[in-house]
């Protein structure tokens, strides 16, 4: 069985799949990350290997399991509501899951796909005292919640091209606020807030000696939350992946991030001024793709990040388990 094959784009060039090559969707949802009450709509890791390989045309479905775990330390400040939390640590158990489907008929000499995500499960949150606007008044002591529920939906549009070993992408996303939102907990799925995002990615892919490298870059424009009056800043961030087949299903390697706010916060709400954030992870991957049956690949990957360099945000570590299941590549002939 061969690693790779090839298919006609229908625009003359040679598009090389792996069998069970998967679209990574952007979602969001986290304990302590950024931004307002320590959220952000990207959410660093969404994207890995493969990124902007195309993949065959059909129906594919992701499921991804999603363990953030991060503290910011006793005496770093997180705004909220008019307020400010102190002492902030969160994590979570999430699920993220939805179908994409990709168009076999090209567009603009690219290969389009469209995505629907969803997102679930139990997120926590403690802070060691809660204050009220610039002064510092305390009104309550430490205090912890949780919350299980259903988040925001994120709905993507993507465009990747293929020239030979190089491959590109370009896509547009964001955020419709339905999910379960309460600007008075401390813990939440949703956003309260819309957000759209944008950018362009490239892999590296040679199927001769198994060797990728995939980097996506991408900046988030953030709504006002009317709850809070506090509109968070425009984000930008690049996650990057690099891994070597060591045969035809087992592929391993790193993988990394960088995030960092590029303007300040501001609104009514935003009573510690602009509040720009940054963050850095790097950590191992490893993956395996099957054969699900005749018409479907199935892929798995785990991966790990540990934070480091983290500016008025919480750093600790995460951890992505993903299971997807997309069309089967048609045996060579």
């Amino acid at each position: 069985m061969q690693y790779w094959r090839k298919i006609n784009s229908g625009n003359g060039k040679t598009v090389r799949l792996g069998a069970a090559a998967i679209l990574f969707v952007a979602i969001a949802a986290s304990a302590a990350n950024a931004d307002e009450g320590g959220l952000s709509f990207w959410l660093p890791g969404l994207q890995g290997s493969f990124a902007a390989v195309p993949t065959e045309p059909g129906l594919s479905f992701a499921t991804l399991y999603i363990h953030p775990s991060a503290d910011a330390g006793a005496n770093a400040r997180f705004p909220r509501g008019g307020q400010v939390d102190v002492g902030v640590d969160g994590r979570g158990n999430l699920f993220a899951f939805g179908p994409t489907y990709t168009f076999e008929q090209p567009l603009w000499g690219g290969q389009a796909s469209l995505s629907l995500l969803a997102i679930a499960g139990r997120n926590y949150a403690s802070v060691d005292a809660t204050l009220t606007g610039p002064g510092g008044g305390t009104i309550s002591g430490s205090r912890s919640e949780a919350i299980t529920g259903f988040g925001d939906l994120f709905p993507q549009f993507a465009l990747k091209w293929n020239d030979g070993v190089n491959n590109y992408m370009t896509y547009a996303t964001g955020n419709i606020p339905v999910g379960s939102y309460d600007p008075d907990r401390l813990a939440n799925l949703g956003l309260g807030h819309a957000a759209v995002d944008g950018g362009v990615g490239y892999t590296y892919l040679d199927p001769s000696t198994g060797r990728e490298f995939s980097i996506v870059g991408g900046m988030t424009y953030n709504f006002e939350n009317p709850d809070t009056d506090y509109k968070n800043g425009i984000d930008g961030h690049i996650d990057w992946a690099a891994s070597q087949f060591l045969n035809e299903h087992v592929h391993v390697g790193v993988v990394g991030y960088a995030f960092q706010q590029l303007t300040g916060d501001s609104g009514e709400g935003a009573t510690l001024g602009d509040f720009k954030s940054r963050v850095f992870g790097i950590g191992p991957q490893v993956g395996y793709k099957f054969e699900a049956s005749d018409t479907t690949a199935g892929y798995v990957n785990l991966k790990g990040y540990y934070e480091f360099g983290a500016k008025n945000r919480a750093e600790g570590w995460n951890v992505w388990l993903t299971l997807a299941f997309s069309p089967a590549a048609k045996r060579s002939e």
